[in-house]
């Protein structure tokens, strides 16, 4: 997978530094007193830890993997974590090499350069193009209130709102990467190749 030219030395740091605070933490374990809640704690503890490092290399290479098709790149990070914010739902398709027109049911035209704004604008709640998804082409909004292709795919343990299974289904008919932010909770994930990733909007790469 092209992922431009990205200087990897940025991620392999945060990471390095992650794994020696968990290797910390783990050897702090052998110290421990008997006490269930105290184990439970600090077992907690590494488990985020570790979440936390998945999803500064999601993010990291989320960029990487937008800044190939799109100069834009930066202005849609900064869009997807004020939408998280404000919690305003949202769904973002970036077409990268396959054509997405025949498997999409065509929303609105916007034909407007890609900026935060507009799409934040898009995607307020009321707005009567906030349903469906926005698409983007290099650095155009193409259109907005796009109806993709819903997944049929089970995820055990998690239960996949409209837009989540929206984002896999596109994903799985092509190469596009779809932005998805959740208007219960904020979170924000992307989806890619039939497969969906956390992003951590308190970790952008730019």
């Amino acid at each position: 997978m092209n992922t431009g030219n990205c200087d990897f030395s940025i991620m392999e740091q945060q990471f390095s530094e992650g794994i020696q605070q968990i290797t910390n933490k783990l050897r702090g374990l052998e110290s421990l007193e008997s006490e269930k809640g105290c184990l439970l704690s600090k077992l907690g503890e590494i488990k985020d830890k570790f979440i936390e490092i998945e999803s500064i290399a999601t993010s990291f290479y989320l960029n990487c993997y937008l800044s190939a098709f799109t100069d834009k790149y930066a202005d849609l990070s900064l869009c997807v974590q004020r939408l998280s914010a404000r919690k305003h739902g949202a769904l973002i398709a970036v077409e990268r090499r396959d054509p997405i027109h025949s498997i999409i049911q065509r929303g609105t035209d916007i034909g407007a350069a890609l900026t935060p704004e507009l799409l934040e604008a898009i995607f307020y709640p009321g707005n009567p193009l906030h349903d469906g998804a926005a698409i983007v082409h290099g650095n155009h909004i193409v259109s907005a209130a796009n109806v993709l292709p819903l997944t049929n795919k089970v995820i055990i343990g998690k239960k996949l709102g409209t837009r989540h299974r929206a984002a896999l289904g596109l994903s799985e008919q092509s190469d596009a990467l779809v932005l998805v932010v959740s208007e219960e909770t904020g979170r924000v994930s992307f989806a890619l190749d039939g497969k969906l990733y956390p992003i951590a909007t308190a970790y952008p790469v730019y």
